[in-house]
Order: C-alpha cells, then structure tokens, then sequence
C-alpha cells in the first residue's frame, strides 16, 4: 500500500497576513503623513475607518475609501511626484515650528504651482545648510530614499576656515569614528586644488549615509571650521542653476528611472544577503 502524497503547506500570502497593505503605509503612500506620524495619528484617534477609530496601524486595508483623518476623507492615492527645492539657509525642514521659526512650507506657498498635493520632504537639510532638498507625496519613495541601506550619493560643498590636506580628506574613504559615532566611506577633496592651507577653502564630500550632521562634524573633527554648507547633489538629481527658493518638478521619465534603479539594487541587495 502506497502513503498517498501529502498535500503542501499554503505558504500564499493570504495565509501569513490579511489582503491588502497596512494603512499606515496607504496613508503614506497617499502623502498624509509619514508612518511613523501616522501610528502617531491613530494613538490620537485622528483617524476613522467608516466614521470609527482606527484602533491599530495593524489594520489592513485594499484601498482608503472610508477612511477619513481628523474628520475629512482621504482622497484617492495620486502617482508619485518629486520636486528639488533649493532650499535658503534660516528655513527650518519642517511643518511648523512652536516658537515660530519659518520653515520650509512658509517658502513653497509661492515656490510651488497650485494644485500641487502635499509635500514631504526626503530627509532633512540644517537650519543654517542651504541647497537642494527633494520633496515628494509619496510616503513610500520617501522612506526608500532616506535609508542608509539604499545607499544613495547625497554631494555638499562646504567653504571652511583651517588648515587641511587632501591625504587627510581621502582617508575618510575608510570611515571614520566620532565620539563614538561610526561614519561610513566619505570621498572627499579640495576643490581646484585647496592649495594655500589655512585660508578658506571649497571642499567637495559625498555621503552615503546621511548622519545627522554628518558633514559638518567630520570637517570639524578635522579642525575645520565650517562657514557654508550646500547640498548640490542627491542621488542622480542635481541643484545645477535652480534659483534660490525655487521648486521644480522632477520629469516623470527621470522618476520612473530613478524608481526602477532602486528596485534594481533592492533586488540585487535580497539576492546578495540569500547566497551568504
């Protein structure tokens, strides 16, 4: 007698979690807010499904029709979009300030054209740190494009005040360690040289990371003192000659290519990490 074969475990997704996605991540998707503020938003109580408290970020939903956040529906979830600002120094990267500093939003009320859905700035640029900064509705591109682990080139050019050599700039190709604070690779130089040390002078760094004021506490480790930071580059887009305090659309072409690359080294990242 022949043991008839054993039927295989259901491993389909439906089997592991509900359908759909958590709302958190819908919500972001749809530019209300980022995940974190958003399960923030549900301890408050701010948000509904079908004129009820959303009691759990674990709530899974398909779509947001029903879902409303302080009161108000959610509109449908609109394609991805990123605009470069050429962010001024004395703009906080933020919604609002308690004590009434200006922020970045107080400057894209004029920078941006009507119409254009809420924006959430990629990562975070100083007070006193002016160029570009990326802006998007999209709560996952934005999540994507800030971790560490996407590995993307963010490029600044600082003017500083001291005395340094460009051995000691391509050392920090290795890394290095602050106050217990690990960096990653830096690829950093003097700009036309940086002949005549301890005068100021141009340096040109770019990061991988994004560490809280990554760049100036390297430079200041270094015994620089830093008088002006710009960031010029993130990833494969550029400030180039966008005018200070001006906001420009990314072109969808440039986007989606951008999106596929990331894709790409997500993939590749998920493949590398399996054959270890």
């Amino acid at each position: 007698m022949t043991n008839s074969p054993k039927t295989p475990p259901n491993t389909s997704r439906s089997a592991d979690r509900p359908e759909g996605d958590r709302i958190a991540k819908l919500l972001a998707r749809a530019g209300i807010a980022s995940r974190r503020e958003i399960e923030r938003m549900i301890d408050d109580r701010r948000i509904t499904l079908n004129g009820k408290p959303v009691e759990t970020p674990a709530t899974f939903l398909t779509n947001l029709r029903g879902v409303a956040v302080d009161g108000k529906a959610v509109g449908p979830i609109e394609p991805s979009q990123l605009y470069a600002f050429h962010k001024p120094t004395g703009l906080l990267t933020a919604e609002r300030d308690f004590t009434g500093r200006a922020t970045i939003y107080d400057a894209l009320v004029n920078a941006l054209p009507k119409g254009t859905p809420r924006l959430m700035p990629i990562g975070r640029l100083d007070l006193n740190t002016e160029g570009l900064l990326l802006l998007t509705n999209d709560g996952g591109l934005k999540r994507q494009m800030e971790l560490p682990a996407s590995g993307i080139p963010r490029t600044y050019r600082a003017r500083a005040f001291g005395d340094v050599s460009q051995e000691q700039l391509e050392a920090l190709a290795e890394g290095i360690e602050i106050d217990g604070v690990r960096y990653g690779s830096i690829n950093a130089n003097k700009e036309h040289g940086g002949k005549g040390g301890g005068r100021n002078q141009w340096i040109e760094m770019t990061i991988t990371e994004g560490k809280n004021r990554e760049v100036r506490r390297v430079l200041e480790y270094l015994g620089l003192e830093v008088s002006r930071l710009i960031r010029t580059a993130y990833g494969p887009f550029e400030l180039a000659d966008l005018g200070r305090g001006q906001a420009v659309r990314i072109r969808k072409g440039d986007l989606d290519r951008f999106v596929s690359t990331l894709k790409q080294a997500r993939k590749q990242s998920k493949q590398d990490n399996q054959g270890q």
